[in-house]
């Protein structure tokens, strides 16, 4: 787990291996599905834990390097 800065605030960032990935979430990155099985990461917002969220790996590493 790692802390990062998102748009809208800080969040906590867990990464989920596909061992780990059992069910189907939609990415607010793309909007396309994870599938069970693929490895993905978990995006905690520190002040509102029950707006978590999973995203691509790859969609979530264009947020945090984003300019801000």
């Amino acid at each position: 787990m790692h802390r990062a800065e998102a748009p809208d605030g800080p969040v906590e960032v867990r990464h989920i291996h596909p061992y780990q990935a059992v069910k189907t979430y939609r990415c607010p990155g793309c909007d396309h599905e994870i599938p069970p099985g693929v490895g993905h990461e978990v995006v905690v917002p520190s002040d509102a834990p029950e707006d978590r969220r999973h995203w691509h790996t790859s969609c979530w590493r264009r947020v945090e390097r984003a300019p801000r």
